[in-house]
């Protein structure tokens, strides 16, 4: 008997777990939506792994995420909706049509040309949906900053865009002083809104300097993780923790952990 092929193999499993008789109560009882959770989560896992270069944990996190597209696939089968084999062609198909510069006679393109007509491609595809507004289809559960970018980029292939970045700070500062006005006068509501409104800029100032804001702001994540653990680190030389000490020493040392990361640099 021929031993089923890795994927098959995970496909099996998958079934088997979904099995009413026989199969796991928990997975079983799952739907599209219990399971989207558990999708993202396990995205941003892989994205983990790669900021920190570990390529032997990446390779667990892309067997889980892999297993949450088995997972999707299995319940849609269930309802005869698609299988698995559907979203592998589905996705071959549409990596092949939107690279005809490699699959069809479009010629050699620049990396720049690509992107453009790349998007090109995308948009003459939306229009065959039903959707049809400009930002119908950027999906609600994306990540709020990464969806700000993805909202203002597509708000500015129509024209509907600041000319510079300089427009962009410029009305940053504005948002700023709106929330510092709100803020003082207390009502939580008005502030939470102009927060949004100071962070949807900020997202907008990101995508005109070319930066992925939640990839900058992991990395400042991490760099405060690190430079916290300096100071936690230089307090129990003195048998302390940081509730022993005060504000004013646990910034001198943060001092330290940031002069040492410029000499890293």
């Amino acid at each position: 008997m021929t031993e089923p092929t890795p994927i098959q193999r995970l496909i099996d499993v998958m079934a088997k777990l979904r099995d009413p008789d026989g199969g796991c109560p928990w997975d079983v009882e799952q739907t599209f939506a219990t399971i989207a959770p558990y999708t993202v989560e396990e995205a941003y896992e892989v994205a983990d792994a790669i900021e920190r270069n570990d390529l032997k944990d990446l390779k667990e996190e892309l067997g889980d995420l892999l297993f949450q597209v088995i997972f999707h696939s299995r319940m849609a089968e269930e309802q005869g909706e698609f299988a698995f084999d559907d979203v592998v062609t589905a996705v071959a198909d549409k990596l092949i049509r939107r690279h005809p510069h490699v699959f069809g006679d479009a010629g050699h393109r620049t990396s720049q040309e690509q992107t453009a007509h790349w998007e090109e491609i995308k948009a003459a595809e939306r229009k065959g949906k039903e959707k049809h507004g400009v930002l119908d289809d950027v999906p609600v559960g994306l990540p709020a900053l990464t969806r700000a970018v993805k909202l203002t980029k597509r708000a500015g292939r129509v024209g509907f865009d600041w000319p510079s970045t300089d427009e962009v700070i410029a009305k940053l500062h504005e948002e700023l002083e709106e929330l510092r006005v709100e803020v003082a006068g207390g009502d939580q509501a008005r502030i939470r809104d102009e927060m949004g409104d100071v962070l949807f800029v900020i997202a907008n100032l990101a995508r005109k300097l070319d930066v992925e804001p939640e990839d900058a702001l992991r990395a400042s994540n991490a760099k405060f993780v690190r430079r916290f653990h300096h100071i936690e680190a230089r307090l129990a030389e003195t048998g302390r923790k940081p509730t022993d000490s005060d504000l004013a020493e646990m910034d001198g040392l943060w001092n330290e952990a940031r002069l040492a990361d410029k000499q890293q640099a």
